[in-house]
């Protein structure tokens, strides 16, 4: 689907740094909108290796902050035409989105988000139990008496796709219009002379470049060390886990926060299961006994019967927090360096937009409208985008 490239040029109008979604979307975009065909992807390991392909595919847009509902709803709108963009089937899946609430404060922020939704013209409703057992048959409203249902943000648009077709697709696009893509490719440092950047350093030599973009997820930290930029970013492990394949039985998403988990059922009948955050910083991607037994204790709360059902395989990623829950994206204090970072573990969902708003960043220097509410320097404001009230729990 891409082009090999033996040798890098000695120059690109700009360099992205990631070939995951964000990056290669990143390059489709500034080719096809804003014609700059002159763009290296750089990657260290192989195309979609990261974040885009550890994750658990749940898109939506029912957030809390009227910055994140609009950002994630231009998202969404872009999700729903890609296939026919990229002539490639990502099992775009529609599916309907269940924010279960365990208490009477978390039903009052459902009733919260559902309201800021409406208002920004997204599809989102509290409901009551009644509408969750009749939507999910299925579930043991009682969780076991742990933590009962009383009710749920329903967010009819909820949908998922397959992440690794969406890298594909960007990078297909992305190459076809004279992007190059190279893999196995690690940017060791970045040059700047008088405070912009002048070039990239990588184990297949010097480019240079004017401008480079950074779209690294849980690497972040590193690359920015090379600059002297400090963010408040933080990377935690974020581990998932997949089932055997079995008959289809649950059609919408569902998420808890009070059990820490969220779950849909892929078009094979694999259950996808993730959890919250490992809850230590650690720059490694390795599996723990500790959360399939967890993550696997609260499934069987909610769904008692799916006892004998197998878990096939599990994995991890490097999920990049801020402290707000918000991304970091847009212009830095060097010139020609661009960030879009602090997804935590909503990156996926965000992939067409971010593609769309940092490729015009790039291409004016000048943030995108969409992003105003992530740049850099609202921390120093002290005017943070607080998305944990619809972003905690991991998706």
């Amino acid at each position: 689907m891409f082009t090999r490239h033996d040798s890098l040029r000695p120059g690109y109008e700009a360099v992205i740094i990631g070939a995951g979604g964000h990056g290669l979307a990143a390059a489709y975009y500034l080719a096809r909108d804003h014609g700059m065909r002159d763009v290296a992807v750089l990657e260290k390991g192989y195309l979609g290796g990261g974040n885009t392909g550890r994750n658990t595919t749940i898109i939506r847009s029912n957030y809390l902050t009227p910055e994140g509902v609009r950002f994630y709803d231009e998202s969404l709108r872009l999700w729903q035409d890609l296939a026919t963009d990229f002539d490639l089937n990502l099992f775009y899946s529609t599916r309907g989105h269940f924010t279960l609430a365990h208490t009477d404060a978390a039903m009052r922020t459902m009733r919260w988000r559902a309201e800021v939704n409406k208002h920004l013209g997204v599809r989102s409703e509290a409901v009551d139990a009644a509408f969750v057992k009749r939507m999910i048959p299925m579930i043991d409203l009682t969780c076991a008496g742990h933590a009962p249902i009383v009710g749920a943000l329903f967010h009819e648009p909820g949908a998922i796709a397959r992440h690794d077709a969406v890298a594909w697709g960007y990078g297909r696009g992305a190459d076809r219009r004279g992007v190059q893509i190279h893999q196995q490719t690690e940017v060791t440092g970045i040059r700047v002379k008088a405070g912009r950047v002048v070039g990239v350093e990588t184990t297949r030599g010097f480019v240079a470049t004017p401008k480079v973009l950074c779209a690294v997820a849980g690497s972040t930290p590193r690359i920015l060390d090379m600059l002297g930029l400090r963010t408040p970013i933080y990377v935690h492990p974020l581990q998932a886990m997949v089932s055997e394949p079995v008959k289809r039985w649950l059609d919408p998403i569902i998420v808890s926060g009070s059990l820490h988990v969220y779950v849909s059922q892929s078009a094979r009948g694999e259950l996808v299961m993730g959890a919250s955050l490992d809850p230590y910083e650690l720059h490694q991607t390795r599996s723990t006994l500790d959360f399939a037994e967890s993550l696997s204790s609260h499934m069987l709360d909610m769904f008692p019967f799916l006892g004998e059902v197998k878990i096939n395989r599990q994995w991890a990623g490097l999920a990049d927090m801020s402290p707000d829950f918000a991304p970091i994206m847009g212009i830095t204090a060097v010139e020609g360096f661009f960030l879009d970072a602090g997804w935590g573990t909503w990156g996926f969902k965000a992939t067409p937009v971010c593609g769309k708003t940092m490729s015009h960043t790039l291409a004016t220097g000048r943030n995108h409208p969409l992003i105003e509410g992530f740049s850099i320097d609202r921390f120093a404001r002290y005017q943070l985008t607080g998305e944990k009230g619809a972003a905690a729990v991991g998706h």
